[in-house]
């Protein structure tokens, strides 16, 4: 254990691996293909080519209407215990109306299931201690279609979790995201480089989803379960990411970032079944 870890508490440092845990192994086609027992590979080569293009101007749209949504409604969600377990029922129904209708239904239904992912992010980060009031909170729920959309490829020390945080935080002015409007008031310029690239990245862990629905064997498999396991991975992707910002308000940003680049992937791995909420 080195300097920075051993300034944290017992519960604090086993929080911090297990966020370093699902933060640094985020991939949601891995999720899935236990799911349903085949490679998304396998999937993604069904997908005609215009679906690709559909699928990513889906995500920029729902990134989009959700940063809007950011900024009227978050700041009215009341301080509680995040309520995982009714979010999880919700997108299991719209998940089971995408699977009746089948693949196609896909598009219209992501902005809803979008909608509820955002709703339950900022629920997990009130939870966590965010002021939902401020600019900076919002913008961290909208960060985590970004870090839900690593995958297992991304190892280098630019796709890692201080790495992207740093990434995304370059893609806006602050003074220009809220300030700036549109007609249709949406913000502008700094949000639309934003949102861009939270799209880019969330566009990858659609593109996963609609592959499972695809795969043949997956026919047995309800659209409501895919959206389980697709709630369920933004769900951890949010509680350690506003575990890590809990922890900086706690100790300060650099000690918590130095603690956190420190664990090894054989710690993290050990915390994967530990519960933030339960503990053992």
């Amino acid at each position: 254990m080195n300097e920075a870890e051993k300034t944290l508490s017992e519960l604090d440092l086993a929080d911090l691996r297990w966020a370093h845990f699902h933060l640094e192994h985020p991939s949601l086609a891995a999720r899935l293909s236990s799911v349903i027992g085949v490679p998304i590979e396998q999937g993604l080569q069904l997908l005609p080519q215009s679906w690709y293009t559909s699928l990513e101007q889906a995500a920029e749209h729902s990134v989009k209407r959700m940063l809007e949504m950011t900024i009227s409604g978050m700041a009215h969600i009341a301080p509680n215990v995040a309520n995982d377990s009714l979010h999880r029922l919700l997108v299991m129904g719209t998940g089971a109306v995408g699977g009746f209708f089948g693949p196609l239904m896909l598009l219209t239904e992501l902005p809803v299931t979008t909608a509820l992912m955002l709703r339950s992010i900022a629920d997990i980060a009130h939870s966590l201690g965010e002021d939902l009031s401020g600019e900076d909170a919002r913008l961290a729920c909208m960060q985590v279609f970004a870090l839900g959309g690593r995958t297992k490829e991304d190892t280098h020390a630019d796709t890692g979790y201080y790495g992207l945080r740093i990434t995304l935080s370059l893609h806006f002015s602050h003074q220009f995201l809220f300030l700036g409007k549109t007609a249709s008031n949406a913000p502008v310029p700094g949000g639309l480089n934003l949102i861009r690239a939270i799209a880019s990245r969330f566009g990858v862990v659609v593109s996963d989803k609609a592959a499972a629905q695809l795969v043949p064997v997956a026919g047995a498999v309800s659209g409501a379960l895919l959206n389980l396991v697709f709630m369920n991975h933004f769900q951890d992707i949010a509680r350690g990411h506003f575990i890590v910002r809990r922890l900086e308000r706690i100790y300060g940003v650099e000690a918590i970032k130095t603690a956190y680049e420190s664990i090894s992937l054989s710690e993290a791995e050990v915390f994967k079944s530990y519960s933030p909420l339960e503990g053992w």
